[in-house]
């Protein structure tokens, strides 16, 4: 026994020592890693610091050090992402314009693709949108100037002027064999986020255009307004480049009462963040279509993904734009900032959108359905003309009128046969209402 006592108590001395002398090269080894990485980055900056006084003292052309260090930032922070640049003061003074209220410009809301400065959509109404700009069209040119190598805070800064004057924009657009040019006038961007219209007498047509702090709050509205007869919604995001995250998140959330919605992860943990539903906030569980295109980005993608993945409605239309990034502007003094990605989107099922996009669960690409015309109506309708005029004579034009009034809160036949995607989520949602016996 007291051999064994001994026996134990030795083993217990060597599995100390052993737990000792491991924490302690666990240490060193630590110790020395950081040593490592601290002359690394000391060496890294060494190297930067050279760099930029070669460069000062033998570049040709009589350049400072201030103008070398604003290259250097911006060079470094174009090169993170597409999304993260460094904004000098104009940029900065820029960028606090667009987010506090109205401004001169184009409307229309752009992004890099693949190195090319892409429109993400124009905005409904806007001179760009009246002057035919396209969701994917490349602009080349502005005015004279190339946009090859010029970030998106550079060309939205070119972009934007005094209301009422003019610029060239060079676009190439798919299927076009040459580029094209359009002349636009700036105007004052102004955007209604929410309008509603009927389809027939039981379906609500609602159309998102940007997730601005107004979007919960109206469409929350609009769905009471017609609860009662309500049996179907098309909520279209199309040409939809984004917004506000809490925008987005309320929405989802108006559809959806359980679950994740959306969540947020970068590389520091407190940037780490998941947005769930509340059932106190949903409004309503009839049959849903969403209709989506290339134009559709950010918060549009979020609120399409995550209506997807709780098979909550049915996403028709094209693949979208592929918008999953988290940006915050950090200032570094008063009139300067950078702006940085901090984090990327997760859907509820844990897939990305980032570069990838929602792909529809039925692609429809846009254009016009097509219908078989009956010419003898048409003949018969020339023949009536006459008798029309003479009635607007003695009756006045106040029929007219409120038929066109109507048709500002109607979408007629005639309307969604000329939007193909909407024709296909109309027939989607009528055969969803029939199959519930609604």
């Amino acid at each position: 026994m007291k051999n064994k006592k001994f026996i134990t108590l030795g083993f217990a001395s060597i599995t100390v020592s052993l737990a000792l002398l491991f924490s302690t090269n666990l240490f060193a080894y630590t110790e020395a890693a950081k040593e490592v990485k601290e002359s690394s980055r000391l060496e890294a900056l060494a190297k930067f610091t050279k760099v930029i006084s070669i460069v000062e003292q033998y570049n040709v052309d009589d350049i400072t050090i201030e103008e070398l260090m604003d290259k250097a930032l911006q060079g470094m922070m174009s090169n993170l992402d597409a999304h993260s640049n460094y904004l000098t003061q104009k940029d900065y003074k820029n960028l606090k314009v667009q987010t506090n209220g109205e401004f001169g410009g184009l409307g229309i809301t752009v992004g890099l693709r693949d190195g090319a400065l892409t429109v993400i959509a124009p905005i409904e109404g806007t001179p760009a949108d009246k002057a035919g700009i396209k969701a994917g069209d490349i602009i080349l040119k502005v005015d004279n100037q190339s946009t090859l190598n010029m970030t998106i805070d550079e060309a939205v800064s070119i972009m934007r002027g005094k209301v009422g004057s003019p610029i060239e924009l060079t676009i190439v657009r798919e299927e076009e064999p040459k580029p094209l040019k359009i002349n636009i006038v700036r105007g004052i961007i102004t955007i209604d986020s929410v309008y509603t219209k009927s389809i027939g007498n039981d379906i609500q047509y609602i159309r998102v255009t940007n997730f601005d702090k107004k979007v919960i709050d109206e469409v929350a509205k609009a769905i009471k307004k017609r609860k009662a007869t309500t049996k179907g919604i098309v909520l279209d995001l199309r040409n939809n480049p984004g917004g506000l995250l809490d925008q987005a998140v309320g929405l989802v959330d108006i559809f959806i009462d359980n679950g994740d919605i959306v969540s947020q992860k970068g590389k520091n943990k407190a940037d780490d963040e998941v947005f769930t539903a509340s059932s106190q906030n949903t409004l309503t569980k009839v049959p849903l279509v969403v209709l989506i295109n290339g134009g559709s980005a950010s918060a549009s993608e979020i609120v399409s993904g995550s209506l997807q993945d709780h098979k909550r409605g049915i996403i028709v239309g094209q693949n979208t734009f592929g918008k999953g990034s988290v940006q915050v502007v950090l200032p570094i003094n008063e009139d300067e900032a950078i702006k940085l990605t901090i984090a990327r989107y997760y859907l509820p099922s844990g897939r990305t959108i980032q570069a990838i996009g929602v792909k529809p669960d039925i692609e429809v690409f846009p254009g016009e359905v097509t219908t078989n015309k009956n010419d003898f109506a048409i003949k018969e309708a020339d023949l009536k003309k006459h008798l029309e005029e003479e009635l607007e004579k003695v009756d006045g034009k106040i029929e007219e009128d409120e038929a066109q009034e109507d048709s500002k809160y109607i979408i007629t036949d005639e309307a969604i046969n000329k939007d193909m995607q909407l024709k296909v989520g109309v027939d989607i949602l009528k055969a969803l209402i029939i199959t519930k016996g609604l």
